[in-house]
């Protein structure tokens, strides 16, 4: 967990983001990288329960920190697959 925080502090360096959550869409975009598999998986997700906009950026956010977990440079489908379950799951608490 510490070496997760680690990397975003020295990702976000000279900014005024200190965290995965606080990135806006043009941090998302640049620090975001899906393998073919996962950008897949993602437009599949979006196109069959129309996501917004807004909800496709808290999933790259939540997807983004569970591949710093696992100290992965890009994100994988499964790091995709474990955001949408944790917003499906937050969605149920409701």
């Amino acid at each position: 967990m510490e070496r997760s925080r680690q990397i975003q502090l020295e990702r976000f360096s000279g900014t005024r983001i200190h965290c995965n959550a606080q990135m806006t869409p043009r941090f998302i975009k640049k620090h975001c990288d899906l393998d073919a598999a996962g950008n897949r998986m993602l437009e599949l997700v979006t196109d069959r329960l129309g996501f917004s906009a807004r909800t496709y950026n808290r999933i790259l956010k939540v997807a983004r920190t569970i591949a710093d977990l696992g100290e992965s440079e890009h994100i994988r489908e499964e790091h995709i697959a474990e955001a949408i379950q944790y917003r499906s799951l937050d969605r149920k608490s409701v």
